[in-house]
């Protein structure tokens, strides 16, 4: 077999598609990014000596990027230094990459970046960063391992050295109407499976509300949930190695079955599907969960804090669950890190930007980010979840549990670690045209299965990753 090498030029060329896409294909998980208000292309901030020049992403909570801000101009005040901070995320850039490359070959790049969809591995790659070992060895040090379900030295540490900064961590979250289960006597915590939570949603369903929330529309939810489920019954898209496809599988067919006859709108489950569920994009589960009209989804913590910020009354009746398990019992427990700390390559201020993401995560500091940030905002580090923090938002205990496994499951890529033969068949949308091809009747579960392996493989093929 024969793999094909990336060169830089083609990294560069690549990198105009930073965004959700590259979180999940750091980490492996159907991970997708908080909401943020669109912003103008324009030109990077200028770096420049004895002027500390920051660059973050924008919080959903305004009170939470308040305290960010307030931390770091009290940072640059204590060190009589000059600061030049504006808010950003790789998107409102344009061509983030391609800007980053140009202000480090002229010099004067930025000093310290916080941001959270930008791929790490890229950044190493084009040598745009610096070395952040000294960094994350000292915030051990200081505030505990980082959390294992995280999955950060994957991400982020290569050749034995760390390019980056974990500052918060995240994972998916998994939603249900704790009001609608009472009412019907489920106990959420008997919802272990995909099974369990498909019967519970038909049970909950009634006029004007649906109790399923998931589509297998092309979409980042979309996908996320295909995959999920898939894996649910043992199916996956390639071998341990992840150079083999491996995807036409009796346990893929059995997953394509539970999802035909899920969707079958003359079924057992018709009652459950909202309207138009199959054609959501990634919008459509936010907005019915949010009018009250669904019971059961999953997606970021975009809409749980949504519905806190505005006092929907679908806040206090939500519960996170855990992931789902698998059907055999396995865990499918895990996160990534929702926000890294970089400083780039030939920075003015390079020392003083490295003390500035150990004081983001001094407990005085993080604590107060954290509690103004609710779910959006948690901890990368052991000792900074403190009892103070768990009490402040009740659902808090679950995002630890789910970041806090010592063998994290793997997501997408499953059972092989995250690759880029995984991340061009999410992209290409392999998955979620099978699964419409069963849904629409066009083929069978077998067949349609069947006709997704080839196109993986020839995918691979046209990689570079030659298939036996």
């Amino acid at each position: 077999m024969t793999i094909k090498k990336l060169s830089r030029r083609d990294v560069l060329r690549g990198s105009v598609a930073t965004g959700a896409g590259l979180i999940a294909a750091g980490s492996g998980f159907p991970v997708f990014a908080q909401d943020a208000a669109p912003a103008p292309d324009e030109a990077l901030p200028v770096g420049g000596s004895g002027k500390l020049t920051v660059i973050h992403r924008t919080e959903y909570f305004e009170a939470a990027q308040t305290a960010f801000r307030d931390t770091v101009q009290a940072f640059a005040d204590a060190k009589n230094v000059e600061l030049d901070i504006s808010t950003t995320n790789p998107e409102s850039f344009g061509d983030f990459m391609g800007k980053m490359t140009a202000a480090v070959k002229a010099g004067n790049p930025p000093d310290f970046a916080y941001t959270s969809n930008v791929s790490i591995s890229q950044l190493h790659l084009l040598d745009l960063v610096e070395d952040m070992t000294d960094v994350v060895d000292e915030a051990v040090k200081r505030y505990g391992d980082i959390m294992p379900g995280l999955n950060a030295a994957k991400t982020a540490q290569i050749d034995g050295k760390w390019w980056a900064v974990p500052l918060i961590g995240t994972t998916t979250g998994y939603y249900a109407r704790g009001d609608k289960l009472k009412e019907k006597g489920i106990d959420p915590a008997s919802l272990k499976t995909i099974v369990d939570r498909r019967e519970a949603a038909l049970a909950i369903s009634g006029p004007d509300f649906y109790g399923w929330g998931f589509t297998p529309n092309q979409s980042g939810d979309g996908f996320g949930f295909l995959i999920a489920t898939v894996q649910a019954f043992g199916g996956h898209f390639t071998d341990e190695t992840g150079q083999v496809v491996t995807f036409d599988s009796p346990e893929t067919v059995a997953a394509f079955e539970f999802l035909r006859e899920t969707y079958d709108r003359n079924g057992k489950y018709a009652a459950m599907l909202p309207p138009g569920v199959e054609s959501w994009n990634d919008t459509g589960n936010n907005e019915a969960y949010l009018a009250g009209q669904i019971g059961f989804t999953q997606n970021a913590f975009s809409i749980y804090a949504q519905a806190k910020r505005d006092g929907n009354p679908v806040y206090a009746n939500t519960l996170l669950l855990q992931a789902p398990a698998a059907l055999n019992g396995d865990s499918r427990d895990g996160g990534n890190v929702g926000g890294w700390m970089t400083v780039f390559k030939g920075a003015p201020n390079a020392a003083l930007a490295k003390e500035l993401a150990l004081n983001l995560l001094d407990p005085a500091n993080f604590g107060k980010i954290a509690a103004l940030g609710s779910v959006l905002f948690t901890p990368a580090y052991q000792n900074l979840w403190t009892p103070e923090l768990l009490a402040a938002e009740p659902n808090l205990a679950t995002i630890k549990q789910a970041v806090d496994v010592t063998d994290p499951f793997l997501g997408q890529s499953w059972p092989a670690n995250p690759n880029a033969g995984v991340d061009a068949i999410r992209a290409q949308g392999v998955l979620e045209q099978s699964v419409g091809n069963v849904i629409s009747g066009r083929m069978a579960p077998a067949d349609a299965v069947k006709d997704a392996h080839q196109k993986m493989r020839d995918l691979f093929e046209e990689g570079g990753i030659m298939q036996p």
